[in-house]
């Protein structure tokens, strides 16, 4: 660290580039293929067991669920460079939950799905850190893993 105190690691927390998009959205499908595959093989206990793990998923160790262990990404908390644990991965993930209840509701929670999807992944790409609206009432980011060991 370059600067001493409190004021210099208020600084340092925003600094983390934006993970590649392209990166997220491959590590999301894999982990939607698993809620899917949960959904198929156990209903209605598998759509719940979905659920679980789209909420969960990021409080896995290193911040990583199974799509981000795969892809190289990792969930870290801005206020510090801890991994997020399961209290962020639930906060964070709340949204992609709501999708999903809203989903099993056909044709208008099917566009509810679709339009909260569609908002959280205009955020990725549209946030200078790729914050999505979980992430930013989580206080989390997602970032390439190797980025935390470059920036150290």
């Amino acid at each position: 660290m370059t600067g001493e105190g409190p004021a210099s690691h208020v600084l340092e927390r925003t600094v983390y580039p934006k993970a590649h998009v392209l990166n997220r959205f491959i590590a999301k499908l894999i982990d939607l293929f698993i809620v899917v595959a949960a959904g198929e093989i156990a209903p209605p206990v598998g759509f719940l067991s979905g659920l679980a793990y789209i909420l969960i998923a990021d409080g896995f160790a290193g911040g990583r669920s199974v799509g981000k262990r795969l892809v190289g990404l990792q969930t870290l908390r801005v206020d510090g460079r801890e991994a997020a644990g399961f209290r962020e991965s639930i906060i964070r993930n709340l949204p992609l939950g709501a999708a999903q209840i809203a989903y099993a509701v056909p044709y208008v929670g099917w566009l509810v799905s679709i339009a909260i999807l569609a908002f959280e992944s205009l955020l990725i790409v549209g946030n200078e850190q790729g914050r999505r609206l979980g992430d930013e009432v989580a206080r989390t980011q997602v970032l390439d893993a190797g980025q935390l060991a470059v920036s150290d």
